[in-house]
């Protein structure tokens, strides 16, 4: 008796083209729609910045940002973001490598902390802050007694910016670390290399790129933030007020061109991380590819 037919099936081939099963109408009105909103939401008021900010003339832009009170705005901005990035960076590195790589009791504990400024207005973090430091606040006689001034000060305006931006780097290199695993630090370790030359040698360059974009990100908020440094700095012109703060103040005083010559400059820098950010993944694409898939 003859074995029945067998019938053989060919595999189906993992094809991406062939998961997509939209018609390219569909297609062409969600791409439609994507490119509008864009365009509307972010695109526009771009160009209204960068137009109100030369309405007047080149003469007239460079004359609001050589002002006395605006030159001291970008001073301080930079001051704060110099400050506030490399501390962010010494406690990201900590704080995912520290997650990534070791169980402890806490851990869960650890990631809610620092997913906390995501979930907690700008606002109030500052008020924690009036709460801590103020004059009527829970240190605020101890450091009037002893001459320190946190509040409408330097150290208050970075404390401040700190808490609203030290997630990004935290947040970029955890799950980074946790895809690479600890096979790497492991075969140091087992051909006799110390802690520190581990971290230097193998941990650091692993992780390279994904530091990069962090501090990129985190670099932007800082000069960004407006809600918790607004509760902290106090408003003195000249002295607290970073440059969002300045150019709030200039539009009160229906200063557009000054408004907007700052708002142009802050939104110059932003675009100049974008740029930073999209030159390295078209340079070192095959890098950092190699890098997240390790």
């Amino acid at each position: 008796m003859a074995d029945p037919e067998i019938k053989s099936y060919e595999p189906v081939h993992n094809n991406p083209s062939s998961a997509i099963t939209e018609s390219r109408a569909a297609r062409g009105v969600f791409m439609t729609i994507a490119f509008v909103f864009l365009g509307l939401f972010l695109v526009l008021p771009l160009i209204i910045v960068f137009e109100q900010a030369f309405a007047k003339g080149i003469g007239a832009y460079f004359t609001s940002l050589n002002d006395r009170d605006t030159l001291a705005a970008i001073h301080l901005t930079l001051l704060v973001a110099a400050i506030s990035v490399p501390l962010n960076v010494v406690f990201g590195i900590a704080a995912s490598w520290a997650i990534a790589k070791f169980e402890f009791k806490g851990k869960a504990f650890l990631i809610t902390l620092i997913d906390l400024p995501f979930s907690v207005s700008p606002v109030i973090s500052g008020l924690v802050y009036v709460l801590l430091f103020g004059a009527q606040g829970l240190l605020g006689a101890w450091l009037k007694a002893n001459g320190i001034v946190i509040l409408f000060a330097v150290p208050g305006i970075v404390l401040a910016t700190i808490f609203v931006t030290f997630p990004f780097v935290a947040r970029e290199l955890i799950p980074l670390m946790q895809e690479q695993g600890n096979g790497d630090e492991e075969a140091a370790l087992s051909l006799g290399a110390n802690g520190w030359q581990v971290f230097w040698y193998v941990t650091l360059p692993n992780i390279k790129w994904g530091l990069l974009y962090g501090v990129l990100l985190c670099n932007a908020r800082a000069m960004g933030e407006f809600g918790a440094v607004s509760v902290v700095s106090g408003h003195i012109r000249g002295m607290t007020n970073t440059m969002p703060l300045h150019i709030e103040i200039l539009y009160n005083e229906y200063n557009a061109v000054g408004a907007f010559a700052v708002a142009s400059l802050l939104a110059g820098l932003a675009l100049v991380t974008l740029v930073l950010k999209t030159a390295l993944e078209m340079r070192y694409g095959a890098e950092l590819a190699a890098t997240r898939g390790h």
